[in-house]
């Protein structure tokens, strides 16, 4: 789907046509819109700068070709399946040329979306460093909106596995932990990227534009710092409930293995008395009662020492 804004009255508004000082926002462009794209130019793009993008294991990347400059970050977006990890991440490629800027994408983000919402953060795409940069800005914000609904997701979970630990819990604990993963790998190539535009010599930033480009940098790097402590504390979480499954399973193990002990003590004396041999109280008329007693002592006295032994946690 290829949309293509022009400037007017202040605002973006889509035009039908190409125009000059336009944006044209490709979200997974067919080969027509790519070829029109092109024509448009007058075939100074480099074709790579607008298929690259559309590879979602691309790099970030900060490009430079006879003129033409290239931004490739990845960006956030939601999974709609539930059932699945709730956030990925997505490369989005921003072409500036001297009077437009392209941006292609193979997803429907909302970083688009919000960047036409903010009208107050809007500016011509003739300033194309300055409308690439205000773009990008808003890619950090929703990465930084994503990593707060991922915290609040994992207290939720927090306080359900408190009650029960059960499969389910864990494994939305494991997509929640793929998502962070995602965007600390996605976070730390895009401020690599950003920060070698902003020491590019290609590019001719103003003082304005070189502002807008830090404030970028910022929240890309409070992002990276947010989804680190994440995941660092969603590593430790997930490490102490492993603690403590293990420790319940060592606890049943224990007393199941006292209660093998209490249990083996007369079915020892049992076996020693189904044999066909002389034993003792054989002759009497209370043998059964003799043994059986007998067995129940020495349980007796064997479950006092492991009281005894759990009491001093020697057990």
């Amino acid at each position: 789907m290829m949309t293509i804004y022009k400037w007017e009255n202040g605002g973006l508004r889509e035009s039908p046509n190409f125009v000059p000082n336009c944006w044209i926002n490709l979200v997974e462009p067919t080969t027509t819109e790519l070829e029109s794209v092109l024509g448009f130019s007058g075939g100074i793009i480099p074709r790579d700068f607008l298929t690259d993008p559309l590879d979602r294991d691309e790099r970030p990347r900060f490009d430079y070709d006879d003129g033409v400059t290239m931004l490739l970050i990845h960006v956030p977006y939601m999974v709609d399946d539930d059932d699945v990890v709730p956030y990925r991440t997505v490369p989005i490629g921003i072409i500036l040329l001297s009077d437009m800027v392209v941006t292609v994408c193979n997803v429907q983000t909302p970083v688009t979306a919000a960047f036409l919402d903010q009208i107050r953060r809007v500016c011509p795409p003739s300033d194309r460093c300055r409308f690439a940069f205000r773009l990008l800005w808003h890619g950090g914000v929703l990465f930084l909106r994503y990593l707060h609904d991922l915290h609040q997701r994992t207290d939720a979970l927090e306080d359900e596995i408190h009650e029960s630990i059960s499969n389910e819990i864990l494994l939305k604990f494991l997509n929640i932990e793929k998502a962070l993963v995602y965007f600390t790998t996605s976070l730390k190539a895009d401020t690599i990227a950003l920060a070698r535009a902003n020491t590019s010599r290609q590019l001719q930033l103003s003082e304005d534009d070189r502002d807008q480009l830090e404030d970028a940098m910022v929240e890309y790097e409070q992002a990276l710092e947010t989804a680190t402590i994440h995941a660092n504390i969603l590593n430790g979480t997930l490490d102490a409930f492993a603690s403590i499954i293990n420790n319940n399973m060592n606890n049943v193990m224990k007393y199941l293995t006292a209660v093998t002990i209490l249990l083996a003590v007369p079915t020892l004396i049992a076996s020693i008395y189904g044999m066909n041999i002389a034993l003792p109280f054989q002759a009497t008329h209370h043998a059964f009662g003799f043994v059986m007693g007998i067995s129940a002592v020495l349980a007796a006295i064997i479950g006092a020492v492991f009281y005894i032994l759990s009491r001093k946690n020697k057990f």
